[in-house]
């Protein structure tokens, strides 16, 4: 198994800590540096004795912007992948990020385990984006595509890229079984009735969720459903007497 060269760059000092213990921690990952300014992460990506794989990076440091840092590590190590760090509902940062050359984001609040786990699933070709950053960025490619290609007008153009990004990413990024079991949740069984349902154990259940969760950037089951049935995922729950 490979291991896998982090740079952190976030100049809250607990924050940048605790990213850093977590990569430490984990057996896949080592941390090159936990940095809290622009200058400090720029000289280290510019310094071509030092290995990076990942560029793990806040947006809004003191001396600069972690976009900045996300384009030159593009121009300079192409084979260095960035995420972004980011608080949960700023989706306009995460989309500056992603077409500054990101691959997604790990905000601020997740637990240890899940730090470590988004950044390995990234180097396995994952994309840590929510459906909400996805459809957004396949609609505004679109939207671009169809101004290039269509003899419509632009707004008609932005309009049609909208709808058909819509239709096309909100299921996408859900496997089978994670959708299944998102509309058990929303209708109200519990982790050991869906494990029976599905024949699976609770732990394979919790993954499921886990993923949903990271998925759809929320951090419980009514937020699931909310964000699910907002995003066209589920229609509007019903409750099921289960007994």
């Amino acid at each position: 198994m490979p291991t896998w060269r982090v740079l952190i760059v976030e100049d809250d000092v607990p924050t940048r800590v605790f990213f850093a213990d977590s990569v430490s921690r984990c057996d896949g990952l080592t941390l090159v540096a936990g940095v809290g300014t622009f200058e400090e992460a720029r000289q280290l990506i510019a310094n071509e004795d030092l290995a990076i794989d990942i560029l793990l990076t806040d947006l809004d440091l003191p001396d600069g912007n972690g976009l900045d840092l996300i384009r030159l590590a593009g121009r300079l190590r192409p084979v260095c992948e960035s995420l972004v760090i980011s608080m949960f509902g700023d989706e306009d940062s995460v989309l500056s990020s992603v077409e500054a050359g990101a691959l997604g984001y790990i905000q601020k609040d997740f637990t240890p385990d899940n730090i470590a786990h988004t950044i390995l699933e990234m180097k396995a070709g994952a994309s840590p984006i929510s459906p909400m950053i996805a459809r957004r960025v396949l609609a505004k490619y679109r939207a671009l595509h169809l101004v290039d290609q269509m003899p419509v007008s632009p707004a008609a153009a932005v309009a049609g890229a909208n709808e058909a990004a819509a239709a096309e990413v909100e299921r996408a990024l859900l496997s089978t079984r994670e959708q299944e079991v998102l509309e058990l949740i929303a209708r109200g069984f519990s982790y050991a009735e869906i494990s029976k349902l599905k024949a699976v154990s609770v732990h394979t259940v919790q993954s499921h969720i886990k993923n949903l969760y990271t998925k759809l950037a929320v951090h419980s089951k009514s937020e699931a459903v909310y964000e699910a049935t907002r995003l066209g995922l589920l229609q509007p729950p019903t409750s099921v007497n289960t007994r």
